[in-house]
């Protein structure tokens, strides 16, 4: 997890050897120094650029493809960053990458034999809410003391200077700890810092206000502080996440994101403007956020730049 720091390093001696924006030279590194390759990917032409590469940034190839990259975020009026849980690695938390990866970061979720797919379900607040909470809870105390990775800092001096937008399934809210206004920031999958009522008695979303004890060594919540629904109705909270098999989920907060968020889609015309989807951590077994990459790149004839170690195509 040292991407971001290696990227860091190569961005201070690029202020000093070349007049490209520092910005853009720190993004289009970060899958030079994991992988193999480095490929600019543009759905709308089947254009892709790609070729062989040593970590070493170094490679003449590869140094033409950065700086071409980079004149494409120089050159675009809209940019929008596409994230999915691999951005979040380098600030230590975890991806849940396969079930090895899940029970690797919850061990005793791995005793009950549950992956991640059966835990991230709203059953378990009615079945076992001190598990449920246990699980929830644990993730957003976390999630609560993670500084966000130096590389939230560049995408939000990038959206400083470029019209922009944040498609993110994350539900951790490190866009916003970094800086990042909500109001540039669609969280597809709601997030864990807001709660409803289980039962839906009303339909208020709620600001989380507590923090939920957990014994890390059985993954329990302790029962006294499971947050109740405060309209009295006698039901505890959930997360204002959309689990799997969901069919409660309250989807209000997230409406209004993806109305702001179709406006400034709205507002992009391919005729007269140039967008550049630069896509991080977003992996293929839940397709939501790569399939809003490759569609609005279709839509508005952008160009994408998917940075991704292990799913680069």
């Amino acid at each position: 997890n040292t991407l971001f720091f290696l990227v860091l390093s190569y961005f201070i001696h690029s202020m000093h050897h070349s007049p490209k924006p520092w910005s853009t030279t720190f993004l289009f590194n970060i899958r030079t120094l994991k992988t193999k390759s480095v490929s600019l990917l543009s759905p709308s032409s089947t254009r892709c650029l790609s070729t062989s590469a040593s970590s070493s940034i170094e490679n003449e190839n590869t140094e033409q493809l950065l700086r071409k990259a980079s004149k494409y975020i120089n050159e675009a009026d809209y940019v929008l960053f596409s994230a999915g849980a691999g951005i979040g690695v380098d600030s230590g938390l975890p991806d849940f990458r396969g079930t090895e990866g899940f029970w690797k970061a919850y061990p005793p979720i791995k005793k009950l034999g549950v992956r991640f797919e059966e835990m991230a379900h709203p059953r378990w607040f009615h079945t076992n809410p001190e598990l449920a909470w246990g699980f929830y809870g644990h993730r957003m105390n976390k999630y609560r003391q993670t500084t966000p990775h130096s590389g939230f800092h560049v995408i939000n001096h990038i959206m400083g200077q470029k019209n922009s937008f944040v498609f993110t399934s994350n539900v951790d809210g490190q866009f916003q700890k970094s800086g990042i206004p909500d109001e540039k920031i669609i969280e597809c999958h709601g997030s864990i810092h807001h709660t409803q009522c289980l039962h839906n008695c009303c339909s208020t979303i709620f600001n989380v206000d507590f923090t939920v004890k957990v014994d890390e060594n059985t993954m329990l919540a302790e029962k006294s502080t499971i947050p109740k629904c405060p309209m009295k109705c006698g039901s505890i909270l959930r997360p204002n996440i959309l689990m799997f098999g969901d069919n409660s989920w309250n989807d209000d907060r997230t409406d209004e994101q993806r109305k702001r968020y179709n406006a400034w889609v709205d507002s992009i015309h391919k005729k007269k403007h140039k967008l550049v989807v630069v896509e991080v951590g977003a992996g293929i077994a839940i397709y939501t956020v790569r399939d809003q990459s490759e569609r609005l790149c279709n839509e508005k004839e952008g160009v994408l730049i998917r940075i991704n170690p292990r799913d680069p195509e």
